[in-house]
């Protein structure tokens, strides 16, 4: 097997995990999916189902497992009277939404990643991503799954029923799972009528307070879907790794990117909103489609950006919106105390609270600082994942957010369903 194929496959987008696989299989359909977990639990090797290999925290990392390379699955096909969508779990998410879109519909999950994250990698982690303040997550959207189970069992109603409460809800289940319980092979999702008109504006705050206070207002309103929090240290940062202007002549403290939908007039609409939410220092407004690019692109560029300059500790939390203030300001001080020559990179979904916190400048395997951000997550209340999953990353900290019952309940789930233990050991449920 080419060298460089199977490194693609063994090392995260960080480049922070990375494993070993004795080889990687790029099934065609459901078929031979069970075939290869037929072989695999035969000769006791695990199994790491993989899409585009997007995600963060490690959990589709092998260690000395098969990868299972599920892209080949990418078919997509709308169902317009039903409103919804089949996809392969290979599909990535802009293949879904340029689908949706030229049925005049669209997919509620956004993601910057779109043309590289898969559905079934999105499912498996219950991703949320940029608009889920007003659509929902991954299982929001989730109608019906298609999987494969260790034991040759294929689960699948594919019908396209929006309402069955004919007892559990599996598909829910292994929405959020991290490829711990199946092979997901394709997933029915449920599409959204297409606004005809949207508008998006940066604003600029003189301080976190007041950017949060402002998005605590903002989310109340329908039109609003998108409410990103970003700080000056980081849109300094993307416009330094990518050639950018900066959006104001002088730098706002802490910024938020807005963007509401509506039949008609959201440029109205959200001036109107602009007006009325205090705090505001400065606005720029996305006049049209080239101007919103730009805005977006301060936001969707920090995760590259933070990349560039080193190998990140990503760490995704969600804080209730009252102490997230707080939180930085403790966060801040804790890494400045502890850890100097670090630099903590901080942006995210402000409207549910979901901070992305990047620190660069630390070994990879050093954990020490992960540990203290992380604790003060559990202290204030917090989950130590928001939308990117448990991973490898971070299972020793999952007892701080989940009781002992509660993981014993995960394992007992984790046996009904995989019973050889073939799927993604070492991910999810601490060792």
């Amino acid at each position: 097997m080419h060298e460089g194929y199977l490194s693609s496959h063994v090392t995260d987008w960080t480049g922070r995990w990375t494993g070993s696989a004795p080889f990687v299989v790029a099934p065609h359909n459901v078929a031979e999916i069970r075939e290869v977990l037929h072989i695999c639990v035969d000769a006791d090797v695990s199994v790491v189902p993989q899409g585009g290999n997007t995600g963060l925290v490690g959990g589709g990392v092998p260690e000395g497992a098969v990868v299972l390379d599920l892209r080949r699955l990418n078919s997509v096909e709308v169902d317009e009277v039903a409103g919804s969508v089949v996809a392969g779990a290979g599909a990535t998410v802009g293949a879904v939404q340029a689908a949706a879109r030229a049925a005049g519909l669209r997919y509620g999950v956004d993601l910057a990643s779109r043309d590289t994250a898969t559905i079934g990698g999105t499912i498996a982690t219950n991703a949320a991503g940029l608009r889920a303040v007003r659509l929902g997550d991954t299982r929001a959207q989730l109608i019906d799954v298609e999987a494969v189970l260790t034991t040759g069992a294929v689960l699948s109603r594919r019908g396209g029923l929006t309402r069955d409460n004919s007892g559990y809800d599996l598909p829910r289940w292994i929405c959020g799972s991290e490829g711990t319980l199946a092979v997901v092979t394709a997933a029915r999702l449920r599409l959204l009528p297409d606004p005809a008109d949207r508008a998006t504006a940066l604003l600029g705050f003189a301080d976190l307070s007041a950017a949060v206070a402002a998005a605590a207002i903002l989310r109340r309103e329908p039109a609003v879907e998108v409410l990103e929090l970003m700080f000056a240290s980081g849109v300094e940062l993307v416009c330094e790794q990518h050639g950018m202007s900066p959006p104001f002549a002088s730098q706002p403290p802490v910024l938020l990117l807005v963007e509401v939908t509506a039949a008609v007039d959201a440029g109205g609409l959200l001036g109107d909103l602009v007006e009325r939410v205090p705090g505001v220092a400065d606005a720029a407004a996305g006049v049209d489609a080239a101007d919103a690019r730009r805005l977006w692109a301060y936001r969707e560029l920090h995760t590259e950006s933070v990349g560039r300059v080193g190998i990140p500790h990503k760490l995704d939390v969600a804080l209730p919106l009252p102490v997230l203030t707080r939180f930085v300001e403790d966060v801040t001080a804790e890494l400045a105390r502890s850890r100097p020559d670090a630099r903590a990179w901080i942006f995210g979904h402000v409207g549910e609270g979901n901070l992305h916190l990047n620190i660069t400048g630390l070994d990879p395997a050093d954990e020490e600082a992960d540990d203290a951000v992380l604790r003060l997550v559990a202290a204030a209340g917090g989950s130590i994942s928001a939308e990117h999953g448990i991973g490898r990353a971070k299972q020793r900290w999952l007892p701080l957010v989940r009781s002992a019952e509660e993981i014993a309940l995960w394992r007992a789930v984790k046996a009904a369903f995989d019973p050889t233990g073939t799927l993604n050991p070492g991910v999810l449920l601490p060792n």
